[in-house]
């Protein structure tokens, strides 16, 4: 306020000396003349002045202020540096708002803000993929002219938001199951959440199918056991009725093994993370076992035939040979009498690219329906659950290879034609095929010249 003061002052002492002076000179008339005219000076400097600062204010520019002088110079330094604050801290609020929308945009989850009368005012991705919304063209759309469901218009006509609603929604990549939550807030608002538990679906639904399976795999022969044991205590039987009772009997109690032993290696490579300790497979002596394994259990009912290119695989011993093992055991299993089958490790290389490692399993077996080859790894699935109980198959032979060959980073390839036999075939990756060093120049003379002198 002083300098305003003292510019006032100034400009009255100076308007009263020159009119004094004036009027000494020249007359009264003359000295109001001149102070009517340094009036009119000051009042036109200062409008000048309002009117730049007017036009300024309507685009303000904080790096480019008006020129000015005395108390009009203040006011346009102070109005600018008030602006730069202003204009810092909507900027802040500005970056915060965009940080939170970004971080509303990552959620997993589906997020709608909606108004007092269901009006969209915003969504995410998410939410705009899980309900089919464009977030730009639907803002200020009713949600359940959108959503177009009679279970959620039921739920938002109700307004009983205590728990959430499961919806199932069909898209063009499948249908969904979201569980879907109005939350209210502020006054009359609304945030919906949505959550695709489609895939939580799926695995109660695989759980509850592993429990009912096990349970009925497990039923069937304890009831067999339960009634020979009950026989043999109230009957009296034969010596050799007896026998083929007890084998019946060492049969239920074998297959009640191998399922127990089964459920108990998928356990093991479904709930260790860590990866066992590998070594080099000689993929030669590992055929010729298999093709020994294959024999005994088809006592000469069918044809083995053996193949082994040169190259090893590195990787868990006891995992593979379980997953090899479990494919030529059902080869021969699904294979009639007669019939043969091949067991063969191939290394070869792709064009433009490197060496590819294949171990496969064919048969001339009864073959497999195209329907059924993508559920095959599935635990307890069957093509045909009363041939697969007379094979003696448990239903988890395929998923424990399925797991032995993700945690080596394998894929397994199923081709099959129904009455053409199956081929399975496991292809490793080229950082797991282990070949023979080539010998250099050198040795290679060496052993020539030995050779000659020999």
């Amino acid at each position: 306020m002083r300098p305003v003061i003292f510019r006032l002052t100034g400009v009255i002492a100076l308007m009263l000396a020159a009119s004094g002076v004036v009027a000494w000179l020249f007359g009264a008339l003359p000295a109001a003349l001149v102070a009517c005219a340094v009036a009119l000076g000051v009042i036109g400097a200062d409008t000048a002045a309002q009117l730049r600062l007017l036009a300024w204010l309507k685009s303000p520019e904080g790096s480019r202020i008006p020129p000015a002088r005395g108390v009009w110079a203040e006011v346009f330094y102070r109005a600018a540096r008030q602006l730069r604050l202003w204009e810092s801290r909507v900027q802040r609020e500005q970056d915060k708002l965009k940080r939170f929308i970004e971080a509303l945009q990552a959620s997993p989850n589906g997020l709608i803000l909606m108004d007092g009368a269901d009006q969209i005012d915003w969504c995410n991705d998410t939410a705009a993929a899980h309900f089919g919304l464009d977030a730009r063209r639907d803002l200020r759309q009713h949600a359940v002219h959108l959503i177009r469901n009679p279970e959620f218009f039921a739920y938002m006509a109700a307004k009983r938001f205590d728990t959430p609603l499961l919806m199932r929604r069909t898209t063009n990549h499948g249908s969904l199951l979201l569980s879907v939550q109005v939350i209210p807030y502020g006054d009359g608002q609304k945030l919906m959440l949505s959550r695709d538990v489609t895939q939580v679906e799926r695995t109660e639904a695989m759980r509850r199918d592993f429990v009912a399976n096990v349970s009925h795999e497990i039923k069937t022969p304890l009831t067999v056991i339960a009634g020979f044991i009950e026989s043999l205590r109230g009957l009296d039987f034969s010596a050799e009725e007896r026998d083929r009772i007890l084998a019946l009997m060492q049969e239920q109690s074998d297959r009640m093994r191998h399922l127990v032993e089964d459920l108990l290696t998928l356990a093991h490579l479904e709930g260790d993370p860590h990866q066992p300790a590998e070594e080099v497979l000689d993929m030669r002596q590992m055929v010729d076992r298999l093709g020994a394994d294959a024999r005994a259990l088809s006592g000469g009912r069918h044809v083995i035939e053996l193949s082994a290119d040169v190259g090893d695989v590195r990787g868990a011993r006891t995992e593979l040979t379980s997953a090899f093992t479990n494919l030529v055991s059902n080869a021969v299993r699904y294979t009639p009498q007669g019939g043969t089958v091949r067991i063969a490790w191939r290394v070869r290389q792709i064009d433009g690219g490197g060496p590819v490692a294949e171990f496969s399993v064919s048969d001339s077996g009864i073959g497999i329906a195209q329907e059924h080859i993508p559920r095959l790894t599935e635990r307890f699935y069957r093509v045909d659950r009363g041939r697969s109980r007379e094979s003696g198959g448990t239903g988890l032979g395929l998923a424990i290879v399925k797991h032995v060959l993700l945690r080596h980073q394998a894929e397994l390839r199923i081709s099959s034609q129904p009455g053409q036999g199956s081929v399975f075939t496991v292809r490793f990756p080229a950082q797991r095929l282990v070949l023979p060093a080539e010998p250099d120049a050198a040795e290679a003379n060496a052993v020539d010249r030995e050779s000659i002198s020999a």
